[in-house]
């Protein structure tokens, strides 16, 4: 029977977790995790510190060695067990993700199949781990090469995604045979508590994932990048914080991954299907109340089409229920906190002080909770600085071009390079939109990229690497070469 959010939060570890045992933090500090949609304190969890950032990668270091010795198979096995035993409780899972984050329970439940689903693809990676064994040219020699975990590995999410940023992070360190000390989100991090002793269930093995949750990345992060025992740090955050953590990675020459900011356009070309491009970009704007990377932030319309499409758009839009996203009928929860609702009232009036016009929503909602309602903008600036910056909010903006030339252009202008959506009823015309667009990953007639199955990240100031997909576990290994001359 599924446990009520009281008693799933109730059963949770403290918020540290090393070699198999949750404790306090060294100082005996706390902090505060509160529910968006009313301002509940849900728990408070213990706030770690340098000393136990210290503690956790020394035991990351200690049982490296022996987790890589550990069959491919038996690896594989743990993460199938893991992806099962979230399947079996997604319900409880989904819960907790919504009390902690705000999103609607169907949109939770979504996400627990989402990234459950990271858990089964490298559990069948883990087995097929490849190398390599040739002769040379010249034929004077053998190469032999190997592939092997790249060492203890430095795992940092966001908030927006609970389980999917872990999951596409541990799986892969899991499949690769590398242990892990990992800071969650101090916005949301009851989730991967529940994930850390799922997995422990699964047969993890004391020592291999290590979790330290606090109110100061710095004060752990810092220690764990300086320790000289990571050899590998995977973020998914800001670009601000990412360029920052490349500095500090840069002194160890640890291998990194970044996942970072997007500010995606979302083109409708003149023959495009309104009802896809309607339903296409609902997906890609409102997933998550809009806090994603992947939020369709720039709509451009064709000038013959825009005043259809935005009449469409609002009215879809004005049908949204805000509320609780515990409550049935909920499309629309809370913003994660005041300061991100402050971002997007501050990005909309922006943007209408330049002239942008209101067709639904535009104002905030009175609490408790930290609520704003969906909003449709049209004869945004060029110069309003939501064209610029990621909105992270559930705010459409619209724009019009006359040429695809024109779209290219507009899409391009930006130093993100995530994804972008594309809105056309030809084939050949969408995709040599496609690859003229500087991004990581093109939607081509769908609002939803994401898929464990496939490569997922960006170019330029979007990141580095990619998550999921058949690289996702390169990111977590490394070649080896043995020359063996021919005698």
């Amino acid at each position: 029977m599924t446990r009520n959010v009281a008693d799933i939060v109730a059963g949770l570890g403290t918020g540290i977790h090393i070699d198999g045992r949750w404790r306090t933090a060294f100082s005996g500090d706390t902090f505060d995790v509160e529910n968006p949609a009313t301002g509940e304190v849900l728990t408070t969890l213990a706030d770690g510190g340098p000393r136990d950032a210290a503690a956790a990668i020394d035991a990351a270091a200690a049982h490296q060695r022996d987790w890589a010795s550990v069959p491919a198979r038996d690896r594989s096995e743990i993460l199938r067990r893991s992806y099962e035993l979230l399947v079996e409780r997604a319900d409880e899972v989904a819960q907790l993700m919504t009390a902690e984050m705000g999103k609607p329970l169907a949109e939770a439940r979504g996400e627990v199949a989402y990234g459950a689903e990271f858990f089964r693809w490298f559990g069948e990676e883990a087995v097929r781990i490849s190398g390599d064994a040739r002769r040379s040219p010249d034929g004077k020699s053998r190469f032999l090469i190997t592939r092997e975990p790249v060492g203890p590995c430095i795992l940092i999410t966001p908030w927006n995604f609970p389980l999917a940023m872990i999951s596409r992070k541990i799986g892969p360190a899991i499949a690769a045979g590398c242990t892990m000390v990992y800071k969650p989100a101090s916005l949301t991090p009851l989730t991967s508590l529940y994930v850390t002793d799922l997995l422990a269930e699964a047969g993890l093995p004391d020592g291999v994932l290590s979790v330290v949750c606090t109110s100061s990345a710095g004060s752990v992060v810092e220690p764990w990048i300086d320790s000289g025992k990571a050899r590998k740090l995977s973020f998914t955050g800001s670009t601000r914080v990412g360029r920052r953590l490349l500095e500090q990675c840069a002194g160890g020459v640890l291998r990194t991954s970044m996942e970072l900011g997007g500010n995606a356009p979302f083109i409708v070309c003149e023959d495009a299907d309104l009802d896809v491009a309607i339903d296409s970009a609902m997906a890609a704007k409102m997933r998550n109340m809009g806090e994603a990377c992947t939020a369709a932030n720039r709509i451009l319309v064709h000038r013959r089409v825009i005043d259809e499409f935005a009449d469409l758009l609002t009215e879809r839009m004005s049908r949204l229920t805000v509320g609780d996203g515990a409550t049935d009928g909920t499309d629309v929860g809370p913003l994660v906190d005041r300061a991100a609702v402050d971002k997007v009232e501050h990005l909309v009036d922006d943007a209408v002080a330049r002239g942008a016009q209101v067709r639904c929503g535009g104002r905030r909602l009175d609490g408790p909770g930290h609520f704003y309602p969906p909003t449709v903008l049209t004869g945004v600036d060029a110069r309003a600085e939501m064209m610029s910056t990621e909105v992270f909010g559930p705010v459409a903006a619209l724009v019009p071009f006359g040429s695809d030339d024109e779209a290219v252009e507009l899409a391009n202008d930006t130093e993100f390079g995530l994804v972008s959506y594309v809105m056309t009823e030809s084939m050949d015309r969408g995709l040599t939109i496609a690859e003229r667009l500087e991004t990581g990953m093109v939607g081509l007639n769908t609002g939803l990229v994401s898929n464990p199955a496939a490569p997922f990240g960006g170019v330029k100031q979007s990141g580095l690497g990619r998550e999921g997909g058949l690289t996702g576990i390169d990111e977590f290994l490394e070649t080896k070469y043995v020359a063996i001359p021919v005698r």
